[in-house]
């Protein structure tokens, strides 16, 4: 049996997958069409956040919320707050690449509570309550046990367009390629750090973040026990803008690894 709050956002997020999934379908004839489906795919964006906002709402009407597309919504005062990213991994869903992602998470009184991240295409649900422990679906998690930079799969957002922290990214990787058994970018922050709890991923680091991004998945790791940071090794990954996540083994290392090769280039 889950804890109630997890129910919650499970409830929402299934919801909110469903108008997804539907749309998802939509997009992949659209690739096809001469009208582009960027604008289609915004509307499933704000679609899925609607249902979202609505259902939380209706189940836990004291809380605030913060929405990556509205902002925030609620009361300033609320002890409990909602973080909620819609459709996390956008340009694969508008490329019809299917790694997408839900993420909600519950803060109160500024702390981590509860966080959940819902795969809709695998249908792989990722939750964690502080305290609680991490899961997939009804399975217990735990972060990998490798101690080896030479064995450790990495993974990472690369910035692209007019994002800043380029130049960082590219200082960062060569010693990733030198040192690692590999790095992969699939373009859902959510996803990345739900595969780190589940020990698919052995680290995950990022630039240019938001809070949404990263809120429930920053609980995931620390309850599959794990360590999450800003890259610069500040305890505020929520808001700063930057994370690294790994297992307890590796986490100094890599950070070390990252840090100095960031550095180098300033």
């Amino acid at each position: 049996m889950w804890p109630p709050i997890i129910n919650v956002m499970d409830a929402a997020a299934r919801k909110a997958a469903r108008s997804l999934l539907h749309d998802f379908g939509e997009v992949e004839q659209l690739q096809v069409s001469q009208k582009g489906p960027a604008d289609f795919v915004s509307e499933a964006d704000r679609r899925a956040e609607q249902i979202l906002k609505f259902e939380l709402g209706k189940a836990r009407p004291d809380f605030s919320m913060l929405l990556e597309e509205e902002g925030f919504v609620g009361a300033e005062t609320a002890a409990d707050r909602w973080i909620v990213d819609p459709l996390d991994g956008t340009t694969n869903f508008l490329h019809g690449i299917p790694h997408f992602a839900i993420s909600i998470a519950h803060i109160q009184n500024d702390q981590l509570e509860a966080g959940m991240v819902y795969d809709p295409t695998r249908d792989e649900t990722f939750w964690a309550t502080r305290g609680g422990g991490c899961f997939l679906n009804n399975t217990r998690l735990r972060v990998s046990a490798r101690r080896s930079l030479n064995t450790a799969i990495l993974a990472t957002g690369i910035p692209f367009g007019n994002r800043s922290g380029k130049e960082e990214m590219l200082n960062a990787i060569v010693p990733v390629m030198d040192k690692t058994a590999g790095l992969r970018r699939f373009g859902a922050a959510s996803l990345d750090l739900a595969y780190i709890a589940a020990g698919r991923f052995d680290a995950f680091w990022e630039i240019g973040l938001s809070p949404w991004d990263v809120a429930a998945g920053i609980l995931m790791v620390r309850e599959a026990g794990g360590l999450v940071s800003e890259l610069n090794g500040r305890d505020d990954p929520l808001n700063g803008g930057t994370i690294l996540a790994a297992n307890s083994a590796l986490f100094d290392s890599v950070g070390k690894m990252l840090r100095e090769a960031i550095n180098s280039g300033t």
